[in-house]
C-alpha cells in the first residue's frame, strides 16, 4: 500500500504481472453502510477484491523487484529512515493468514495489528479509514482467498529514537487519524461521491499531494495543494486554475491518469509514473471520470503561478546559434544541453518520439525545479499497456561517463528553465546535491537529530552546575 513518506525513492517492482492479468469486476458505489462477507465469498466479491487492491496500491510497496507479490521486504526509505513493508500474504506464520476480518480491518483502517504493534503512517491507514465496511470485506477476501500464501519473514523496522517509540503514534493519531468511514457528501452527485472515495481514500491522493504540517500530517488547509515527496514534488491538483488543474479538460485528465502523458502539458515521472503503472491505469473509465470531477470541483487552493505551468515557454534558438560555432565565454548549461539533451529533446526543445516538448511542460513551467532536477537524476520509467516509456537518468544509476556532477546539472537546469520554461528558480549545486540525498529534511527529523541531542548536553551541564553549587555551599 503506497508509501506516505519518500515515495519518490521506490523503484518499478514486481507484480506488474499479477495485476495485469486481473479480470476486473465494475465496482459498486461506494456507500456507508456496512456489509457482512458471505460465509462462501462469491466469484464477483473476489473480483471486487482485486479490483480494490488495484486502487489502493497494495502491490506496489509490498512486493519487491523478482519476488512472490505482497511478501514484503520493500524498503520505504522515509526521513526518518527505512521503514520495510511486511508480508501480506495469507502465510499462517509470516503474514496475516491467521487475521479475522476485525483484526484485519483495524490493521488497514487504524493501522493497529492484532498484537498491538501500531504501524508507521507509511502504510496510508489515515486514508484507507475512509473504506467501507463492504469494501473492507472484499479486500480480506482477496487476500485470504486469492493470494498465493508466501513463506517469508518480514524484515524488522528499527528506526533511531525516537521514532522507534512506536507508542508515540497513538498521540500522532489521535491529531491525525480520523477512523471514519466513507459518508457520501449531501447535495453532490454519486459520480462525484465516488471521485471523492478514490482520490482521498483508496487511491490515497491526498496523501502525497497535500504538504506536511511540522509533525508530519497532511495539512488539512490546503488539501490537494502540493507537497514535498522527498526527491520529488507532488503538484497541486486542486481545482485552482492557474496553480492546480483546473484549467485542463476533463478528456486531458482523464487520458493523463491513463498513460501519464497529455501533450503540450506534462507527463508522469517518479512516483506518480508508479501509481499509473501499477494502479490508475487498470481503473475503469467510470472511476477515472469520477476522480477527474471530483478533483475539478474540489476547494481551488491557489499557489504563487500567475499561469498554469503548462502555458509556460516557448521554443529557442540559442541551440542553433552556438552550434558549430567558436564562441567564448559560452553558457556552461548549454554545454550539457547540446552534448547530452538536446538529440532527444530537439535543438528548439521541441521534443521528438517520446521525448517532451521542454516548453508547454510542467516541470519547467513550475515555480520550483524539484521536479525538473530529480528527472534529470533519475530519469522517467513508467509502462502502459504493452509501451515502455524511459528517459536515462545522469545521476548515481548512470553510466559512469555519462553522470553529470551537482554542478553541471544546475547549469543545464538553469539553461533550460531560461530558454525554454519558468527562468524564476535559480538551480544551485547546492539545492542539486538537497534533491541527490533524497530532498530537504523535515522540520521535525532535525528536531530529532539534533534538538534532542543539544538537550541532553544542556540537562548535563544543568546537573554539574548544580553540583558545583552544591558543593560550594558545603565549603562554605
Amino acid at each position: 500500500m503506497t508509501s506516505l513518506f519518500n515515495v519518490s525513492t521506490r523503484l518499478a517492482i514486481a507484480g506488474l504481472a499479477l495485476v495485469s492479468q486481473f479480470t476486473l469486476a465494475e465496482p459498486a458505489p461506494a456507500t456507508a453502510t456496512a456489509a457482512a462477507p458471505a460465509a462462501a465469498p462469491s466469484s464477483q466479491v473476489l473480483s471486487k477484491g482485486k479490483y480494490l487492491a488495484i486502487a489502493a496500491d497494495c502491490v506496489a510497496c509490498h512486493s519487491t523487484k523478482g519476488a512472490a507479490p505482497f511478501a514484503g521486504g520493500y524498503s520505504v526509505e522515509s526521513p526518518m529512515g527505512a521503514i520495510w513493508s511486511t508480508n501480506i500474504t495469507p502465510s499462517k506464520q509470516f503474514g496475516i493468514g491467521n487475521y479475522t476480518l476485525e483484526q484485519f480491518s483495524r490493521a488497514v483502517r487504524e493501522g493497529v495489528t492484532p498484537d498491538g504493534h501500531r504501524l508507521y503512517p507509511a502504510m496510508p491507514y489515515t486514508a484507507y479509514a475512509m473504506m467501507t465496511d463492504e469494501d473492507t470485506a472484499a479486500l480480506y477476501q482477496y487476500f485470504m482467498t486469492e493470494v498465493k500464501p508466501v513463506e517469508v519473514a518480514s524484515k524488522e523496522t528499527k528506526l533511531p529514537f525516537p521514532f522507534n517509540v512506536r507508542a508515540a503514534m497513538i498521540g500522532w493519531n489521535a491529531i491525525y487519524a480520523t477512523n471514519k468511514p466513507f459518508t457520501p457528501e449531501a447535495g453532490k452527485s454519486q459520480e462525484y461521491n465516488r471521485g471523492n472515495y478514490l482520490v482521498n481514500g483508496l487511491a490515497h491522493c491526498s496523501a502525497c499531494h497535500t504538504e506536511r504540517t511540522v509533525l508530519m500530517g497532511e495539512d488539512i488547509r490546503r488539501p490537494l495543494g502540493g507537497g514535498s515527496l522527498g526527491a520529488w514534488y507532488a503538484p497541486n491538483i486542486s481545482s485552482d486554475k492557474a496553480a492546480g488543474i483546473g484549467g485542463w479538460s476533463d478528456d486531458e485528465l482523464l487520458a493523463y491518469l491513463k498513460t501519464g502523458h497529455v501533450l503540450g502539458k506534462a507527463q508522469a515521472a517518479g512516483p506518480m509514473a508508479e501509481a499509473i503503472e501499477h494502479s490508475l491505469q487498470y481503473l475503469n473509465d467510470g472511476d477515472l471520470r469520477a476522480i477527474v470531477t471530483y478533483l475539478k470541483q474540489s476547494p481551488a487552493v491557489a499557489g504563487n503561478e500567475a499561469q498554469p505551468r503548462y502555458a509556460v515557454g516557448k521554443e529557442s534558438m540559442d541551440e542553433f546559434a552556438l552550434r558549430g560555432n567558436a564562441v567564448k565565454n559560452v553558457d556552461a548549461g548549454w554545454k550539457v544541453y547540446t552534448g547530452t539533451c538536446a538529440a532527444c529533446h530537439g535543438a528548439q526543445g521541441e521534443g521528438a518520439a517520446g521525448y517532451p516538448s521542454l516548453f508547454h511542460n510542467t516541470a519547467t513551467g513550475a515555480d520550483r525545479a524539484d521536479n525538473l532536477i530529480a528527472t534529470i537524476l533519475y530519469g522517467v520509467q513508467r509502462s502502459v499497456g504493452h509501451k515502455e516509456i524511459a528517459m536515462p537518468g545522469f545521476g548515481p544509476q548512470a553510466a559512469y561517463t555519462q553522470r553529470l556532477s551537482d554542478q553541471q546539472i544546475a547549469d543545464v537546469s538553469n539553461y533550460v528553465l531560461k530558454n525554454f520554461g519558468q527562468a524564476k528558480p535559480d538551480v544551485t549545486a547546492q539545492a542539486v546535491a538537497q534533491i541527490r540525498a533524497g530532498g530537504p529534511t523535515p522540520t521535525l527529523v532535525l528536531l530529532a537529530r539534533y534538538g534532542i541531542p543539544a538537550g541532553v548536553v544542556i540537562v548535563i551541564l544543568l546537573a554539574l552546575l548544580l553540583v558545583r553549587r552544591s558543593r560550594k555551599g558545603k565549603q562554605a
